[in-house]
């Protein structure tokens, strides 16, 4: 399995919803099985790929009975499935991250023993900046989306991204690349053209891409659906296919320089 953790410094950028649009589109773009797996407390995860808002159940609480992920995986559409983080209270959610804790292994274990295929794609939804989680997601990550917005609060945020890409992923040999994407971009902001400008030169090719701010995000939401779905002619959507077609290629790409070693 290739595993891409979607990461974010500070909250409010909208790295859930890319999750749940980068998974979808990926499963549909590449016929890979792809599994989302939702690392936050919040729980947004399973929302948004329209799991009844009432489902509990999760990896945490599975965790903690001692069960097994695979019995809290949730098939969305043929071939895509989330593991929501579930729901707990703050004295089991304590016991949780207790457990975490003293496993550095702990989420690597968990999905080594999903014997999920060769070529499954996996997806981890990370809290915003330095957590417990978020720790275990980039120590087995091959590749890290930093989503961003457009705006002089998430480019202040590139040094801390930076200093965890440092400690927890480029000193693995299996880590293959950190990748920029640039959420809610509203092209009528100079703020916004300027950011994007320079997030171009100075990423260059770990540049992924852009997702336009629109309207038909927030709908698609709302009605508990995916944007690509809702409205597959938008602007939202076509950014989506493209961010997914260019992950999809450096990890094909990747696998292709692995066989050829």
């Amino acid at each position: 399995m290739k595993v891409i953790a979607v990461a974010s410094a500070k909250g409010g950028v909208g790295k859930t919803t890319v999750t749940e649009s980068l998974a979808t589109a990926l499963s549909r773009q590449t016929g890979r099985m792809v599994l989302a797996v939702d690392l936050d407390p919040q729980n947004a995860l399973a929302l948004h790929m329209g799991l009844d808002p009432y489902e509990m159940r999760g990896m945490s609480r599975a965790t903690l009975a001692g069960g097994h992920w695979r019995d809290v995986c949730f098939e969305c559409q043929p071939g895509l499935y989330v593991l929501p983080f579930g729901v707990v209270d703050e004295e089991d959610r304590t016991r949780l991250e207790a457990g975490i804790a003293a496993r550095p292994d702990w989420l690597a274990a968990h999905l080594q023993a999903l014997e999920l295929p060769d070529d499954a794609l996996v997806l981890l939804d990370t809290p915003p900046g330095p957590t417990l989680y978020g720790q275990q997601a980039l120590s087995v990550a091959q590749w890290v989306v930093v989503v961003m917005l457009a705006d002089a609060g998430s480019y202040a945020t590139l040094p801390m991204m930076e200093r965890l890409m440092q400690t927890y992923c480029t000193p693995r040999p299996d880590f293959a690349q950190t990748l920029y994407l640039l959420n809610q971009v509203n092209s009528a902001r100079q703020l916004s053209q300027d950011i994007l400008r320079v997030m171009r030169e100075t990423a260059g090719e770990d540049f992924l891409g852009v997702i336009h701010s629109d309207e038909a995000v927030a709908e698609a939401l709302a009605l508990g659906v995916s944007v690509l779905d809702h409205a597959p002619q938008s602007l939202a959507c076509h950014d989506i296919m493209n961010c997914a077609a260019g992950l999809a290629a450096r990890v094909q790409g990747a696998g292709a320089a692995h066989r050829q070693e």
